[in-house]
């Protein structure tokens, strides 16, 4: 697959400066750029090595392309750009084609048009599948569920009963989206288990990577709104509710019954505690521990970071006599206040 720059430009939206007839075959990662590659920096630590790049075309802001001599697009916003132009060169396949022979679908199903379904799916009744829907192979599809136009399912994934996902959605691989949630009460030592009578309700152009789980809702839905982003191995307990925008990092949990904001980033490895509130446009950084609502919007941190492991155990030590120290602290505070005249 090969584009001109002038063809990419207009495709783009960008400003040439250069030879329109340039041929490009394919993105290269700046360092390593040659002939009949394109590449990027968003990076200013690469702007002394300009001159030096061999790559056939660079896109670059207009302030950085001023010490360039080679072609350039032009853009306000070079990463961005670079993720539009992957697009153009993407060659993953479709998640199926046609309609497998294998493919178990219930007499009741609705299927829009140009529906593909993989081998050895199985599609229960009452299921409504929109406009271009691909269904990967092996994946199961549970009674009354409902999926929008133009959303994919890779292989193996699981949608319960009647979970309802959006349009343009992207669904990984081995994800499973309805499950019950872990809802128990307790009489006298034996767990009682509580039947969760709520669904998963995901919005449209949502993104949710490999091996995730998104538990269904206890009495309301667990509910994912439009334009979020999440990343492989993520837990999404009952009764969660996301705002859009938000982004989740791989091997966050969430547990139930909480509700996070729009526009959040939600670092990678994040525990975060049931029945708290978290605002919009909050950043947790990875490996944090939620334990309470989050009120303000910025940036929030837990954790330690990684020590020398002779370091981190002096710390350790030091940190079980915190209790002892304070209250030889307070001690020594006491006898060295004045006494009252």
């Amino acid at each position: 697959m090969t584009f001109s720059l002038g063809q990419i430009a207009e495709q783009l939206g960008l400003t040439l400066v250069g030879d329109a007839e340039q041929v490009i075959s394919k993105i290269a990662p700046f360092e390593k750029a040659g002939e009949q590659d394109i590449s990027f920096i968003t990076n200013a630590k690469y702007l002394p090595l300009l001159e030096s790049c061999k790559a056939s075309a660079l896109i670059l802001t207009e302030q950085h392309a001023a010490s360039y001599s080679g072609n350039v697009l032009l853009s306000k916003d070079p990463y961005v750009s670079y993720a539009k132009l992957a697009q153009l060169f993407d060659t993953t396949p479709a998640c199926a084609a046609a309609i497998h022979s294998s493919a178990v679908i219930d007499a009741t199903v609705e299927l829009g048009e140009q529906v593909s379904i993989g081998a050895n799916a199985v599609i229960e009744s009452g299921v409504k599948l929109g406009d271009g829907v691909q269904i990967g192979a092996g994946c199961f599809i549970g009674k009354n569920a409902r999926i929008g136009s133009y959303t994919k399912l890779w292989p193996n994934c699981s949608i319960y009963h009647s979970v309802k996902l959006g349009e343009h959605c992207l669904i990984q691989a081995n994800t499973v989206i309805g499950s019950d949630g872990f809802g128990y009460a307790n009489q006298q030592g034996q767990w009682i288990k509580i039947p969760q009578l709520g669904s998963v309700v995901i919005g449209d152009s949502v993104e949710i990577g490999a091996s995730v789980s998104i538990d269904r809702g206890a009495l309301d839905n667990t509910t994912i709104d439009s334009n979020v982003i999440i990343d492989n191995q993520v837990h999404i307990a009952h009764n969660v509710t996301i705002g859009s925008g938000t982004a989740i990092a791989g091997t966050t949990g969430i547990a139930g019954s909480t509700n996070i904001g729009r526009y959040c980033i939600i670092g990678g490895g994040v525990g975060i505690n049931g029945h708290i509130d978290i605002c919009d446009q909050v950043t947790i950084t990875g490996y944090s521990m939620v334990t309470k609502s989050i009120t303000e919007p910025g940036t929030y941190s837990s954790g330690m970071p990684t020590q020398a492991n002779r370091q981190w155990r002096k710390s350790m030590a030091r940190l079980s006599q915190l209790d002892e120290m304070h209250k030889r602290i307070v001690s020594l505070e006491r006898h060295q206040r004045p006494e009252a005249e």
